[in-house]
């Protein structure tokens, strides 16, 4: 089945990230897959656009059909696989809505994140400000003690939506991974901290962590007094 999928993916992209543990997760390990580098701008190349217009990544396929956001792609796999590799989507009512809700509430905290780690990528020079990039520090700074608090409420050992590892969690723990990778204090956030590290040790984390990140461990500090 995998040698149909086509996945096209930068290193430390937490959207590409995703679909590769998703992947993992369901046993689909073998499929075609090419890196790309952004710092080359090579998610705009032809080879992108022909199956993602947005010349963005991941860029994914399999047989004739392409899906290229990250979450669709996730739920695509847990649906058209569902008898194989990990259940991903609980059956019980309550977990299953837990999950829905931390798995889309994952998306304001990656855009809370990008707001300050990329800012001077995406603001161009003349337009930055030191008092905008506070207020994204401080709206960062909210959403982290809330993911905090959501981890407490869990109790040790549990995963986003209880104690079974789901979509959440598959969707989530790349922006979790990406905050530790920028410096963020596991002293200062100790639950996200301990769920940093019950995850990065799962085989489809581990089989799946960006390539960059393993030639370079230390990371970059721009979250260190966040």
């Amino acid at each position: 089945m995998a040698k149909d999928m086509t996945l096209l993916w930068g290193t430390g992209s937490p959207p590409c990230w995703r679909v590769m543990i998703a992947l993992e997760e369901k046993n689909l390990q073998g499929y075609d897959h090419k890196l790309l580098s952004f710092e080359k701008m090579e998610h705009k190349s032809q080879q992108v656009l022909d199956i993602n217009p947005r010349g963005q990544l991941p860029t994914f396929k399999h047989g004739d059909n392409v899906i290229n956001e990250s979450y669709a792609a996730c739920f695509y796999l847990e649906s058209q696989f569902k008898s194989q590799g990990t259940k991903l989507i609980p059956d019980g009512p309550a977990e299953q809505a837990l999950m829905y809700q931390r798995m889309f509430e994952g998306l304001t905290f990656y855009e809370k994140l990008n707001a300050v780690i990329y800012y001077e990528w995406y603001v161009p020079e003349g337009e930055r400000h030191e008092s905008a990039l506070k207020r994204n520090k401080e709206a960062l700074v909210t959403e982290l003690k809330l993911w905090e608090g959501y981890l407490q409420k869990l109790g040790s050992g549990s995963y986003l939506a209880g104690p079974s590892f789901t979509l959440a969690d598959v969707v989530v723990f790349p922006t979790v991974g990406t905050v530790f990778r920028f410096g963020l204090s596991p002293e200062r956030y100790p639950k996200l901290g301990e769920y940093y590290n019950l995850l990065k040790e799962r085989p489809s984390v581990k089989a799946s962590w960006p390539p960059h990140w393993l030639e370079n461990p230390k990371g970059q500090d721009t979250l260190k007094d966040i």
